[in-house]
């Protein structure tokens, strides 16, 4: 049986040659010379060879005697040594010599796979190095299966691109089109996309586009144009993708975006911070990333690009004529994740603020629409306007949830929202967000309410700027009355020490403890529900009421469009039952719910329903 490789072309870095021999291109417009250093194996002496200049800062060289499986590397006039930004592989490090890889010696499994529409997604977000002991692709893999039981159709990887040192989150990388070698090989990638394919599931590649890391970045030595002095950032001058010489940096990215599509076959991108981009184009980087997306999967293939947008620009979410997408299929959704939050744990430090006042109606909100802040004045941001209007836009262009690596990691200690509030209305909040039209997303081991901690990690450990992260990480807190005192600030992890990361990587062993397993069978009974319901969200939602009174929310939705059906959503978030009229139609889901005629709803309590549009059951 044929199973055929796949590869991105790309105008840089090391291509592998069909007649064999690599290709070399760097674009290196400040450097007058550049040398590549070659070697066989890693104890081989290194070959230096004059590369060929060519027009617009490019330099050139085919190597004949090179092969998959050479390390190599760039050495400029002055003598420093760099790796290929555009490197497949750097199994020692960013600051060690890259790698050639041939992209063809993969042989995929899953020719037939074309993805899955967006109206069916259930995200999981995920770290490599804290979802199991090992912290490996290979040990991940290992756990796809229970996850597609579970009801999951999603994977979405934090950064998988190469970053300084052993452990980090991957949002410092510097070498974008390198796996970190400390989860695996690139072809170890490959496996486990494939893997997921077989199984069902989709992939997501989360990527960085808005800065690079702060070490491990050697373009300023040979190629300040890669940056726009114009911009400035918390990280420095702004990647340059609107000043002179942006044309080679925005194809740069729009490669890279490319390369994760085709290469790795993953379906899809989560665009990290797309607000913290600068960029004054005609056509700005992110649409022109979506638009290369959209373009490269064709009628072929389902291929999707999730935002980070704090800024809740909803025009990058309208979709045109059938539901296509235009921009982007859909945005992260910190407004209701901030509602939520506060709903359940009544904390209102820092941009808690803005929804600190009746954080169940806000919730309510989110719910209904998306947005909570769509054109209000924020507080928290001096009484400015945040977002702009979102009625209309389809709600499955909503990525919800109670918690994501940054709400949790962004903690001081690291608490996840099972371990800061009552179980019983985090339970019911996390109904509330499986069971709506939204795009629901849990954080990996929230299926089973998970305590422990995903604190801040990185590797900087031994230099100033390890200094500079850990202090600077424990200034952070230094406005919350909690970490006012200098000792409480103490007893913040040190970003840097294993320890830090060891302390965030799941706990398998608790899943099977009582409270766990009845929170992962409830999970796993809202999820059946879900997909009970995909037939009817395929035809697309609206809302048709929202509101919550006494503590308690209810939200109706119609779903299916020519035909629709009606969902309607009773939740109890006060401290005492309650007595509300049941809605029409089929039972659908409840927990904490009793009665015939009117329902009895106790604390924490939630009930589902689906009827007709002539209210008989569906």
């Amino acid at each position: 049986m044929n199973h055929p490789s796949s590869m991105h072309p790309m105008p840089f870095g090391a291509d592998v040659q069909d007649g064999g021999g690599v290709r070399f291109r760097l674009w290196a417009p400040a450097a007058r010379e550049v040398v590549l250093e070659r070697r066989r194996g890693e104890q081989g002496a290194w070959l230096g060879i004059v590369m060929q200049p060519q027009a617009d800062g490019w330099h050139f060289l085919q190597d004949d005697q090179a092969a998959p499986g050479d390390d190599y590397r760039f050495r400029l006039p002055d003598g420093l040594h760099v790796p290929d930004p555009a490197s497949r592989s750097n199994p020692q490090g960013v600051h060690g010599p890259s790698r050639v890889v041939d992209p063809k010696s993969y042989a995929w499994q899953c020719q037939d796979w074309r993805g899955r529409p967006w109206h069916e997604a259930v995200i999981y977000e995920l770290h490599v190095g804290c979802f199991t002991p090992e912290g490996t692709l290979a040990s991940a893999q290992a756990r796809l299966q229970a996850l597609a039981d579970m009801g999951i159709t999603v994977i979405a990887l934090m950064p998988m691109a190469s970053f300084t040192g052993q452990r980090g989150w991957g949002y410092d990388g510097v070498l974008h089109f390198a796996p970190h070698p400390s989860y695996g090989a690139p072809d170890d990638l490959k496996r486990f996309v494939d893997a997921a394919h077989g199984l069902g599931l989709m992939v997501l590649a989360d990527v960085v586009y808005n800065h690079f890391g702060p070490d491990g970045n050697y373009l300023h030595a040979y190629c300040p144009q890669f940056f726009n002095p114009a911009h400035q950032t918390p990280w420095g001058s702004a990647i340059n993708f609107d000043g002179p010489a942006s044309h080679n940096v925005r194809e740069f990215f729009i490669h890279n975006a490319l390369y994760w599509i085709e290469e790795f076959r993953f379906d899809g991108l989560r665009m990290d911070a797309v607000h913290a981009i600068r960029d004054d184009s005609p056509i700005p980087i992110v649409e022109a990333v979506c638009a290369a997306v959209r373009q490269s999967a064709g009628h072929e293939r389902h291929v999707h690009v999730v935002l980070e947008n704090d800024a809740n620009e909803a025009h990058r979410l309208v979709r045109g004529e059938g539901g296509l997408t235009s921009i982007a299929t859909a945005q992260w959704n910190d407004d209701l994740h901030h509602a939520a939050h506060v709903l359940l744990t009544g904390e209102a430090d820092g941009y808690y603020v803005d929804f600190a006042d009746e954080p169940l109606k806000r919730f309510a909100l989110a719910l209904s629409r998306g947005f909570v802040y769509a054109g209000e004045p924020s507080a928290f941001r001096g009484g400015a306007a945040r977002g702009e209007p979102c009625s209309g836009l389809a709600l499955d262009a909503f990525v919800s949830y109670l918690q994501t690596h940054d709400q949790v990691g962004n903690r001081a200690m690291g608490e996840r929202i099972d371990a800061l509030a009552d179980a019983r209305l985090v339970q019911a909040a996390r109904a509330c967000v499986l069971l709506s039209p939204h795009t629901p997303m849990l954080f990996m081991g929230e299926e089973w309410a998970a305590r422990t901690p995903f604190y801040f990690f990185c590797d900087y450990a031994g230099g100033p700027l390890g200094d500079a992260v850990r202090e600077g990480r424990r200034a952070e807190f230094a406005h919350f009355n909690a970490f006012a005192d200098e000792a409480a600030r103490a007893a913040i992890p040190d970003p840097n020490a294993e320890q830090t990361f060891m302390a965030s990587k799941l706990d398998w062993s608790q899943r099977d403890q009582p409270d766990h397993a009845s929170a992962l069978a409830h999970t796993r009974a809202l999820l059946a529900v879900r997909q009970q319901l995909d037939a009817y969200r395929a035809r697309g939602s609206l809302t048709i009421a929202h509101g919550a009174d006494d503590g308690v929310l209810w939200v109706d939705w119609e779903l299916g469009g020519e035909h629709p059906v009606r969902l309607h959503l009773r939740a109890n978030f006060g401290p005492d039952a309650c007595r509300i009229t049941r809605t029409k139609g089929r039972a659908l889901h409840q927990m904490g719910a009793s009665g015939l005629i009117d329902l009895m709803l106790e604390s924490g309590g939630v009930y589902a329903s689906l009827d007709d549009a002539d209210g008989s059951d569906v």
